[in-house]
């Protein structure tokens, strides 16, 4: 036991002060043991090796002995007996080999040597125990057999002699058993005999000591090298063990020396079935490979595609040449790293940058695009190309009636629909809400684009019968043609757009293509811009506010305002109208300025902990001076800056990029919050998340109503849960309408909940009523 003590005190020892100056006695004094771990798995190694000669010892003893007493001693007590050494027999056999089933590399603790020292005390005082009883309740013995058969024991003792405790505890306990039951069983008249067994026992014990020894000398030779090698072993160990890094190296034939167990998992292959290949062939016969590792010099993070049991893993390798002091090569050695769960969630996202997630239709950046390409080719060509904007008429009343689940799958219907009936004619995508888009790349039949405008409004006017409920819509479509009302996209997109208005202020189902009278009718939006400018200050505008709740408390910890508009003579009008106006109108600087002011100074009324969240309009973002609109509003609430969160969409990404990113950084140089709104919903930010300037993302409610129903959505949003994490931004779900929705997003990572289930937006007077609430009760079935 002394030894393994020093053993540990050795093993505690910090590998890093072990590897240097060899000249250091102690250094010295340390190379000439194996690591006490080492010394652990060698001693369970050996006492598994004997399990099964030692166990038939024991039962082969212990069934004589009961032969040799079963007229004196009670049946099933000898039946017990027995029953009780072969199941502990086999239980130690059965640990033994547990514990002996791990790598090399893994080392033993303590408590296993420990255990199986106790182990076989156990064992020794169980077979010993009858003998004893057999004395004690007067029956004869025959104590020449018995000894002998107690001699065979203590002979099988050799199992455990390479634990020096474990043998002392082994024949101490079979000598003094017999001893006991000896000198009870036949007073002084067995003392002679017992001399003789004292004296067997301990020259037994010395030579099993000496056994021990000589065991722990061999152990020592064998791990001399590994002892050397530890500093190294143990950094190796470190950096295989921390990520999805591996090692490896080659001779100057390209061939495996070295290779990591983790390289031979992503190959599906053995570590020695490894060495002696072509790192090449390994990897696939990557004629590449071969080429950069011929040319024997330096190379860092080349990807490489790597099939193992019919899947495919991304690579990144590294490596560098090993030069000898005579100059010549020698091989390589590198290391390699896993990057297919991070080319994966990349490839989801970018996946999700293009496709609308709820319809699989290409989302509104996708559609700039292809119209982007389609005017190209008309201009050169001279065939008009069109874009169709369309509108679902009634839409809104199915999700406030039936709820958004019913009207997601009415989208969806509505897309297949539609992509059915324009067919290889065009594109069909989703721009948003129940906003579609057809590009069409020839329009030169004017006819023809009505006729396949009237089809496309019959066929969406079909019923739709979800879930047994039948739900009617209309369609309202406008259409531009390119270059002839407009030679870029951004005019195309406006007129087609005012060409839908026109469709939709004539009724339902109904189709228009653009005509210069609509710019008259656009003088309506002007008289409105006039009423705005007129409301603007005035108590036609308000804010409501809708809350937001821990995921993991179910706590208010902030609110989102929203501003509201009703006219005095029009009545409530909606963001959606009215914020377009402003923003082109230039009217959102001042309107967003009220917003903060107000927002700032309602704040003020919550207690500390409590934010507030206001949006900010990408045309605001592009206003130099919006840092100092922000910076005092906040003065005048007075305010701290980390009580506001400033929400911006993706939007601000298309046009005036770095301008908003600079504002952004400025406004975040004040302390505020810089929320991402409406993550994945249309346009690609992903290259902005790593300018430092947001710090959170809020998932748009598509995403959570469509993850009760697709995995492919759920997968997105693990994807974005692991970008923001990796960018360590809080996550947000809006949307959320159900416990079901409640606990899906807690589950994959959202941190805070947004949504109807929480409550609706709501006037300041009624924010202060359910601040500080719980809503736990709200989320029960």
């Amino acid at each position: 036991m002394a030894a393994q003590d020093s053993l540990r005190v050795r093993e505690a020892q910090s590998p890093m002060r072990r590897k240097n100056d060899s000249r250091n006695p102690a250094h010295r004094i340390e190379e000439r043991h194996a690591p006490a771990g080492e010394v652990r798995n060698a001693q369970l190694t050996i006492l598994s090796r004997f399990t099964l000669y030692s166990g038939a010892t024991q039962t082969i003893c212990a069934v004589v002995f009961a032969l040799l007493e079963y007229r004196h001693l009670p049946m099933l007590v000898l039946l017990g007996w027995l029953g009780l050494i072969i199941a502990a027999t086999y239980i130690s056999a059965r640990w033994l080999n547990r514990t002996t089933m791990v790598r090399r590399s893994d080392q033993q603790p303590v408590m296993k040597i420990r255990i199986a020292a106790l182990d076989g005390a156990i064992r020794a005082a169980l077979w010993i125990a009858m003998p004893v009883y057999a004395a004690l309740s007067g029956a004869p013995i025959n104590y020449a057999f018995t000894g002998g058969l107690v001699a065979m024991m203590m002979v099988s003792g050799i199992s455990v002699a390479v634990i020096p405790a474990a043998i002392t505890l082994w024949i101490s306990l079979l000598g003094a058993g017999l001893a006991f039951a000896a000198y009870y069983g036949g007073g002084a008249m067995a003392f002679p005999g017992i001399a003789i067994l004292i004296a067997y026992s301990g020259a037994a014990l010395v030579g099993f000591l000496l056994l021990a020894r000589s065991w722990q000398g061999q152990i020592d030779r064998a791990g001399v090298l590994a002892a050397k090698r530890s500093d190294i072993r143990y950094l190796l160990q470190e950096y295989e063990d921390r990520g999805a890094g591996w090692l490896w190296q080659v001779d100057s034939q390209f061939q495996l020396t070295y290779v990591s167990p983790r390289m031979g998992e992503l190959v599906g292959a053995a570590t020695y079935q490894l060495l002696g290949k072509p790192l090449a062939t390994v990897l696939g016969n990557k004629q590449s490979l071969s080429q950069i590792l011929a040319n024997r010099e330096r190379f860092d993070k080349i990807e490489l595609e790597v099939g193992a049991e019919n899947k495919c893993r991304w690579v990144t390798l590294s490596g560098s040449p090993i030069i000898d002091e005579d100059g010549q090569f020698q091989g390589y050695r590198g290391v390699g790293l896993d990057i297919t769960d991070t080319k994966s969630s990349h490839a989801k996202l970018q996946h999700l940058a293009n496709l609308d997630v709820l319809t699989g239709l290409p989302n509104r950046s996708r559609v700039r695009t292809l119209l982007d390409t389609a005017l190209s080719e008309a201009k050169q060509k001279n065939i008009p190309c069109a874009i169709m904007f369309l509108d679902l008429d009634g839409f809104k009343p199915v999700n406030d009636t039936f709820g958004h689940p019913k009207g997601d799958a009415v989208l969806k219907t509505v897309g297949r629909r539609l992509r059915d009936l324009v067919g290889p004619r065009g594109t069909v995508g989703r721009i948003g809400g129940d906003e579609f888009a057809i590009v069409l790349d020839d329009a030169q039949s004017r006819v023809g684009v009505e006729a396949l405008a009237e089809k496309l409004i019959a066929a969406v006017s079909e019923p739709y019968m979800i879930d047994n409920v039948q739900i009617r819509i209309g369609l309202s479509i406008g259409c531009s043609y390119g270059p002839i009302d407009g030679d870029t996209v951004d005019d195309l997109v406006r007129k087609a757009d005012l060409a839908l208005y026109q469709a939709k202020s004539l009724g339902r189902a109904t189709f228009c293509n653009f005509d210069p009278q609509m710019q008259v009718d656009a003088e309506e939006r002007v008289r409105l811009e006039h009423d705005m400018r007129q409301a603007i200050g005035t108590d036609q505008f308000h804010l409501l506010y809708q809350p937001l709740v821990s995921s993991s408390t179910q706590r208010v910890t902030g609110f989102e305002a929203l501003l509201r508009w009703n006219h005095p003579s029009r009545g409530p009008i909606s963001p959606a109208v009215f914020i377009p106006i402003a923003e082109e109108s230039g009217l959102i600087e001042e309107l967003g300025a009220w917003v903060l002011r107000k927002a700032c100074i309602d704040a003020t009324t919550w207690p500390d902990e409590i934010t507030v969240a206001v949006n900010v309009s990408p045309v605001q973002l592009v206003v130099p001076a919006l840092p100092n609109t922000v910076s005092g509003a906040l003065q005048k609430a007075r305010m701290p800056a980390n009580r506001l969160e400033l929400e911006v969409t993706e939007s601000v990404f298309m046009s005036g990029a770095g301008n908003a990113v600079d504002v952004l950084k400025r406004l975040r140089g004040l302390g505020v919050g810089i929320a991402l709104d409406d993550f994945g919903t249309g346009y690609s930010s992903l290259g902005y998340l790593n300018k430092a300037v947001f710090h959170k993302l809020k998932i748009d409610g598509s995403f959570v109503r469509n993850a009760a129903t697709q995995e492919e959505t759920i997968s997105i949003i693990k994807a974005i849960v692991m970008l923001a994490n990796s960018f360590r931004l809080t996550i947000t779900a809006e949307g959320v309408e159900t416990a079901e929705d409640f606990n899906r997003m807690r589950d994959l990572g959202c941190d805070q909940i947004q949504g109807y289930l929480f409550g609706r937006p709501m006037p300041i007077e009624r924010t202060r009523e359910i601040v500080g609430s719980k809503w736990e009760h709200r989320l029960v079935g």
